[in-house]
């Protein structure tokens, strides 16, 4: 079974409340129970903290390391769910993606696939050149940074091979409907 783990930033829980409902949970009901959402705590800074975030990985998944593991995080969220994952993974565990949400200024490098999803096209820009994979989104108009992660059902945009700026075929969708085509490929 695949686990998702949610890594929110910094702002309202009842915002990783919305974001799990409009941007997975059309993907969790046609998983039939496949996979686990593990959403981590929203108090204060721990979303920084790697150390905060490897210590919940552990506790909730204890000895399923090989268990397969997909990242999902939010702005300053990026900063610990990038570090819990390179952790996690020297412990023997099955990262099959690292997806980062408005996760400007954070270098995304690692042996696993790492995307980033954008709310605005200069952030996409910018942000490539800390690291990013091949397929990434960016939000086409902009809109605020919160509304990525309060409400990714509603956010039109592009998605785009970095490695050479071609839109793949389906290039305009919701920043939902690209999480749930990242999370069926590594599915």
């Amino acid at each position: 079974m695949t686990s998702i783990i949610i890594c929110p930033g910094i702002h309202e829980p009842a915002l990783t409340e919305k974001f799990i409902l409009g941007g997975l949970e059309i993907y969790s009901q046609s998983q039939e129970n496949s996979v686990n959402i593990l959403a981590v705590p929203n108090d204060g800074f721990s979303a920084l903290s790697g150390l905060h975030i490897l210590q919940l990985l552990s506790n909730r998944l204890g000895d399923r390391t090989k268990s397969p593991v997909i990242f999902i995080s939010f702005s300053a969220g990026v900063v610990g769910a990038i570090a819990a994952a390179y952790s996690w993974q020297i412990y023997g565990g099955n990262i099959k993606a690292f997806i980062a949400i408005d996760g400007w200024g954070v270098p995304l490098l690692g042996s696993f696939p790492i995307h980033r999803m954008s709310h605005d096209y200069l952030t996409h820009w910018s942000s490539k050149i800390l690291g990013s994979g091949q397929d990434n989104f960016y939000a086409d108009p902009p809109v605020e940074h919160l509304s990525m992660w309060r409400s990714p059902q509603t956010i039109q945009g592009r998605w785009v091979d970095s490695s050479n700026e071609v839109s793949p075929p389906k290039s305009s969708l919701t920043a939902a409907e690209f999480l749930q085509i990242l999370l069926n490929r590594y599915q």
